[in-house]
């Protein structure tokens, strides 16, 4: 099948787009709700090493199930799309946390106590290299998290982008022999 043959009529390739963008939106909006709303309070007790830990392993559990989904997927383009912004935002929301962990654990470990608002700014500059100098990590522990974040980066753009785009090019090819 050729791959334009893939999309139905412009109505339902409309109704396919709005869809996947009232998801992505809808997800994103409750993940930020409960990163904004949830106690944190009874993460303490864990540890914000136990924390990264589980955290990092379930940002890894999503990924291959993302990438289960686009293989199964009517449209793996838009599954694709999708998949990456949840796993982008989970992401980014996981290692704000772990830093309102850590600052409430030992609020000496950056230049200023983290408020959620402050953990997830500065995880996004973290993300981007931006490094404004506003916030930095000062205690070893915070370095060492900041450090583990800056290689997840990196493992996250490489191989998690390429599962992804790989699921999405099998899906189509799924979807093309049918």
């Amino acid at each position: 099948m050729d791959p334009q043959q893939q999309w139905p009529a412009d109505g339902d390739r409309r109704r396919a787009v709005l869809a996947a963008a009232a998801r992505t939106s809808g997800t994103t909006i409750v993940l930020v709700a409960l990163y904004f709303l949830l106690p944190f309070h009874h993460l303490d007790e864990l540890g914000p090493l136990l924390g990264l830990c589980g955290g990092l392993v379930l940002v890894v559990v999503l990924i291959v199930w993302e990438a289960k989904r686009i293989l199964a997927a009517r449209y793996p383009g838009l599954r694709g799309a999708e998949a990456m912004t949840v796993i982008a935002v989970a992401f980014i929301l996981m290692f704000a946390t772990i830093y309102v962990l850590m600052s409430s654990v030992a609020p000496d470990g950056f230049t200023a106590p983290l408020t959620r608002v402050d953990a997830l700014y500065f995880t996004v500059t973290v993300l981007g290299t931006v490094g404004f100098g506003d916030i930095a990590a000062t205690s070893q522990a915070a370095r060492v998290v900041v450090t583990v974040q800056i290689l997840a980066d990196l493992a996250l753009i490489g191989a998690g982008v390429r599962v992804l785009i790989a699921a999405v090019q099998r899906g189509r090819a799924a979807q093309a022999s049918k």
